[in-house]
């Protein structure tokens, strides 16, 4: 049962609060995994009949989509399985470990291709999880009704997006005859992610969280029992997309080499990618390319140009994560 779990817990630090007994160790096995997060949600005239998402912020793709960045593959339908087999092969290249897909509930259309990127994803050998995102009347409850539709998927990590909207106690409740998945909590307070009965946290959030205060995090959320997911990520910038002029300059890569520097020497249980593919608030790592008019690409980049850049991002990141398993 969950809450014997978090009683456990509980009791453990009050034992400990004043060193005596002896505090739990706070290493983590040299094998953390790594999670990226992935967006299935895209779709173009000639697959899905329409456009989906590229016009985000009202512009007419393919010429102007709602994105600071271009896509090297062109603007793509995520229902094309030959893209996103192909897209499956580079993050299995960079030697991540789980594609965490967003997920918007029963009837939804990233519910509908939750399947085939899921059977693309396994064919290469990474494993699947969810992000569970705030779809309209999501409830705690809800959400667990929701993942019984989907076990037969093999996934054993649940990401909830926005988990604070609902309270601890529904949470709690509804989480605890949920055994046999880890769920995660979006958050960066390890007490409240435990309040609510959860597994685990993670960040996401990219523009705010600089990395900063991913050791202080994880160390207490062991302490307590829970797993530690921070989130890292290039930069954020979704300006083409939304109303939102909050800006996180990519600095070249610096920015990127910064949050993983702090995510391993946090010693998590999972570094978490934001994102793969999240074209509208620019924290993509899919590669780009140069294209006439007010699209930005990843030139300069750890001293690259052109070309070399496209895939400067996901090159990066298998350098981190062999540094991640190396890291003692």
């Amino acid at each position: 049962m969950r809450w014997a779990a978090i009683t456990a817990a509980m009791l453990c630090i009050l034992l400990t609060a004043d060193g005596g007994l002896g505090a739990r160790p706070q290493t983590v096995a040299p094998d953390a995994r790594v999670g990226i997060f992935y967006y299935a949600w895209y779709g173009t005239p000639n697959v899905d009949g329409t456009w989906l998402h590229w016009g985000q912020g009202e512009h007419a793709p393919p010429a102007s989509i709602g994105s600071r960045f271009y896509p090297a593959r062109g603007v793509y339908s995520s229902g094309d399985r030959a893209v996103v087999r192909a897209q499956m092969r580079e993050i299995a290249d960079m030697r991540v470990d789980t594609v965490i897909v967003s997920w918007w509930g029963p009837g939804s259309v990233e519910d509908a291709r939750l399947r085939p990127v899921a059977a693309a994803a396994s064919a290469v050998g990474l494993d699947v999880a969810l992000h569970v995102e705030p779809w309209d009347r999501r409830t705690p409850a809800s959400v667990v009704e929701a993942l019984e539709n989907v076990r037969d998927l093999g996934i054993d990590d649940v990401y909830v997006y926005d988990s604070g909207r609902d309270g601890d106690e529904d949470w709690r409740a509804a989480l605890e005859n949920l055994d046999d998945l880890r769920v995660f909590a979006h958050t960066s307070l390890p007490g409240k992610a435990l309040r609510g009965g959860f597994d685990g946290l993670y960040t996401y959030d990219v523009l705010v969280h600089n990395g900063n205060g991913f050791a202080r995090m994880c160390a207490s959320a062991q302490r307590l029992g829970l797993a530690c997911a921070p989130s890292v990520g290039p930069g954020f910038d979704a300006t083409r997309a939304t109303a939102d002029l909050r800006v996180q300059q990519r600095k070249d890569g610096r920015r990127y080499d910064h949050m993983w520097d702090a995510a391993v020497r946090a010693r998590p249980d999972v570094v978490t990618i934001t994102s793969y593919n999240e074209w509208h608030e620019g924290t993509q790592i899919e590669p780009v390319r140069a294209v006439p008019g007010p699209y930005a690409t990843y030139d300069g980049a750890w001293g690259r140009r052109g070309l070399r850049a496209q895939r400067a991002y996901l090159d990066r990141t298998a350098y981190w994560i062999e540094r991640l398993h190396a890291y003692r």
